[in-house]
């Protein structure tokens, strides 16, 4: 139906502009050849021809290209907010009136220069440009993004303030185009969509960038397609359903609430990627290994430990200015059991730091033994997993081929029917994909494996499995600011890494 709007809109806008260009004077099927109609455009008016060349820049070439459309108009003697609004949102009926009309008629160059702009229109279009140009950054560039869980302590903290570099993977064609400004998926104060689902775009970047091992990286959150709105991220509307309403599906879309969102529009998450497309991710003992060796251990990657003092109870204070420790039950970094045991989220420096104090007994690194049924694929009859305890589990590539198996459906299912939009099927220990009966799939998607430095404080592909590549945003690449109950002076303009 996507498919079918937009012909049917590119017509529209072709046919306008084929009567534009003759009542202009200019030989009309020129209008229907692409970019050779605004250098025609750009000689009539005329215009600088350097500003025919910047419609190749990347991602700003457009707007330029909507630009030279819009002084096109003007030489139609039409300069008013509404009509411009026209020509940018609605070309497909505007440029068919323009063009075919009785009543308008092409002024040419002098109607232009006799135009005078009021005040108004001044911060009008001081306004929009102003929009546009934000726009075109937070969507193609960097966006801002703000940590707000502690899921990647203690190499980001809660209240970091990002800049994500949305240039570093190529930058990604919004899915929902039509969209309020600086909004992500729900309008502030009226609290609804803040997006329109009229026009639906597939997936593509403006080119592609490699995404390395090791990256920080914001993604939409794969399983964020379908939201309980009362639980937004903090519970999964999968979890739910297994969980709470125990596989009842119908139960469940008994709820007013439920949100179905696209691709661009789902929950903005940030982890690091520790899996890259054809690895094989498994931990032991909460070691993680990556095709059989131990992976990168970032400096700052924290992880549980049971502490045991002499009877002491620990001084808060030295806790958050040695350790790093926030002691508020909020941050999960720290648990006070009674009787000088605790349990605290520490890297492996600080852990050993503390052992050597005089008052300490004991610094264990805790280990959560298998199984547990929450984490990804939710199938202990073929998986007896836990978060420490994990895999091996093989992350899918584009164009390799997997030999499907009652044992590993559970596992690529999702990828398969969800994120690649196939019909799949299963009958008596069968497979059938789009009608065909097959054990054999061949990617056609990259996919990711994130893990947040936070091993025991994250909820991430150990619990909702691959990250598929029309998922991810852009690489965090900057601390710009920090909070936390008064600015973080030691993290403003910290690279990330």
């Amino acid at each position: 139906m996507g498919w079918i709007i937009f012909i049917v809109c590119a017509i529209g806008f072709h046919i306008g502009l084929y009567g534009m260009f003759k009542k202009a004077g200019i030989e009309p099927w020129k209008a229907l050849v692409p970019y050779y109609n605004t250098w025609e455009m750009v000689n009539k008016m005329p215009l600088k021809k350097y500003w025919f060349f910047l419609q190749f820049i990347p991602i700003v070439g457009q707007f330029i290209t909507i630009w030279i459309y819009i002084k096109f108009v003007e030489h139609f003697g039409r300069f008013s907010v509404l009509h411009h609004a026209a020509a940018v949102f609605l070309p497909f009926i505007y440029f068919p009136y323009l063009g075919f009309s009785k009543n308008e008629r092409y002024a040419g160059n002098a109607v232009v220069k006799n135009y005078k702009k009021s005040s108004a229109r001044e911060w009008i279009d001081a306004g929009v440009f102003a929009v546009v140009a934000a726009t075109i950054i937070r969507t193609f560039i960097f966006e801002a993004y703000v940590i707000p869980t502690g899921s990647m302590e203690k190499t980001l903290l809660v209240n970091d303030f990002l800049f994500v570099s949305k240039l570093s993977y190529g930058p990604r064609l919004p899915n929902t185009p039509l969209a309020i400004p600086f909004v992500h998926h729900t309008a502030p104060i009226i609290n609804t969509k803040s997006y329109l689902e009229w026009i639906k775009l597939p997936y593509k970047r403006l080119w592609s960038g490699k995404i390395d091992r090791n990256d920080v990286v914001v993604f939409n959150y794969p399983v964020g397609d379908t939201v309980v709105g009362e639980y937004q991220s903090n519970k999964n509307y999968y979890d739910l359903l297994r969980e709470d309403y125990k596989g009842n599906r119908q139960a469940i879309l008994e709820r007013d609430d439920i949100i179905v969102r696209p691709v661009d529009k789902r929950e903005n998450f940030i982890k690091r990627c520790v899996g890259i497309p054809g690895d094989t991710i498994q931990l032991k003992e909460a070691i993680l290994y990556v095709n059989g060796d131990p992976a990168y251990v970032p400096p700052n990657s924290a992880t549980y430990y049971d502490v045991q003092t002499k009877g002491v109870v620990l001084d808060e204070e030295i806790l958050k200015t040695e350790y790093n420790v926030e002691t508020d039950y909020e941050r999960g970094q720290f648990v006070d059991q009674g009787n000088g045991i605790y349990i605290i989220d520490l890297t492996a420096e600080e852990a050993e730091r503390l052992r050597k104090q005089p008052y300490i007994q004991s610094v264990v690194k805790k280990i959560i033994q298998p199984v547990n049924p929450a984490v990804f694929p939710q199938d202990t009859v073929h998986y007896k997993w836990s978060e420490d305890f994990y895999g091996p589990i093989w992350v899918p590539k584009k164009g390799a081929t997997l030999t499907l198996t009652p044992e590993n459906i559970s596992i690529y299912r999702r990828a398969i029917s969800v994120y690649e939009g196939n019909k799949l099927e299963e009958k008596d220990g069968k497979f059938i994909i789009n009608g065909q009966e097959t054990n054999q799939y061949t990617f056609k998607m990259d996919y990711f494996w994130l893990m947040g430095d936070n091993r025991h404080n994250s909820q991430d592909s150990r619990f909702w499995g691959f990250v598929p590549e029309d998922h991810v945003v852009g690489r965090a690449s900057l601390i710009w600011f920090s909070w936390d109950k008064g600015p973080r002076w030691n993290r403003l303009f910290r690279s990330i890494k």
